[in-house]
């Protein structure tokens, strides 16, 4: 062979090893860019449903898509939706009557807020919860009680002085004393409150908790509290029950309920909020076993997320997953 034929083989060989890395390289599966940033999710108490969520759905976005994906401790849904709308957070949950709020720019909010949905999740219950041996039987006798309506930032307190003013007990008229969930079970506890509001998911664990040491009683809320609530304000609540067994209970318990979503700045890329959306419904039942709430995820029902639009890249997904 002569000299010209070896370089010339060599050339060959040296250009068909390049061929093959460049053909690996082409063929490896490409890391979306929005992943190169950390995602934060606003969730919220501890031992609530908010923060559960938020850690098992971080978690698996971890996992699934490389992300660094964390979950950031707050009050609730009025903090959640200012860390979204202000681009401290990526991903939040938030009752929709607190949304409602903040696309007006009333109530806690000074401002509009660009935030869009990216999925209705669940209905969330307005608990009224009080020690089972307190002689406290319904709202109209939280008058001149010690009470919590919920911590500063939290949907919770919103909803709990509409509860208060449907039932015709002016909020003025409790001693309020605007505690946290954790906080709220350790006051009623060592009976330094009289009763607290929550709205949360079933169950919400802090309280399964507390009913496993302290026995409870959830005070009703009748249908026609719930009527003057939903007309008075964005025709965002439903009446419902509490199961029979929630928490001890044995027996079923009439109340309101508000839907939640996960909440997104209009600014977010649409890949980002897509491709969580595609692991948020890969992992539901994976989630759900940590989360019970996370079962009632439904795509049918995720798209209605009045009074919020949902953002461009939530509705590319739900238009594609119907192929």
């Amino acid at each position: 062979m002569s000299i010209g034929a070896k370089r010339a083989r060599r050339m060959l060989a040296v250009v068909a090893a390049a061929l093959i890395v460049l053909g690996v390289a082409g063929c490896a599966p490409s890391r979306p860019s929005w992943t190169e940033h950390p995602l934060r999710i606003a969730g919220g108490s501890v031992t609530g449903v908010y923060y559960d969520y938020g850690t098992q759905l971080a978690e698996v976005l971890r996992r699934d898509l490389d992300v660094d994906a964390q979950v950031i401790e707050t009050n609730g849904s009025v903090d959640n939706l200012h860390l979204v709308g202000a681009g401290q957070a990526q991903l939040g949950f938030a009752q929709s009557d607190a949304i409602a709020d903040a696309v007006a720019g009333t109530g806690d909010f000074v401002r509009t807020l660009p935030i869009r949905a990216a999925a209705r999740l669940y209905d969330e219950y307005v608990h009224v919860v009080v020690r089972a041996d307190s002689g406290i039987r319904s709202i109209s006798e939280l008058a001149g009680r010690t009470v919590s309506l919920g911590g500063t930032g939290s949907g919770v307190s919103v909803v709990a002085r509409r509860v208060l003013e449907a039932s015709q007990v002016p909020a003025g008229r409790v001693r309020d004393v605007g505690l946290g969930l954790d906080a709220s079970i350790s006051a009623l506890t060592d009976g330094r409150i009289d009763a607290f509001f929550w709205v949360g998911g079933l169950p919400t664990p802090g309280i399964e908790r507390l009913a496993g040491r302290l026995p409870i009683r959830l005070l009703s809320i009748g249908p026609d509290v719930v009527e003057r609530a939903d007309a008075a304000h964005a025709g965002v609540y439903r009446s419902a029950e509490f199961p029979v067994g929630t928490y001890g209970s044995d027996e079923s318990t009439v109340a309101m309920t508000v839907p939640n979503y996960l909440v997104t700045s209009a600014d977010v890329p649409d890949a980002l909020v897509r491709d969580v959306l595609a692991v948020l419904f890969s992992a539901r039942a994976e989630v759900a076993r940590s989360v019970p709430a996370a079962a009632l995820l439904d795509r049918r029902l995720a798209i209605f997320t009045d009074p919020i639009e949902l953002h461009p890249g939530a509705a590319e997904y739900y238009r594609d997953s119907r192929r």
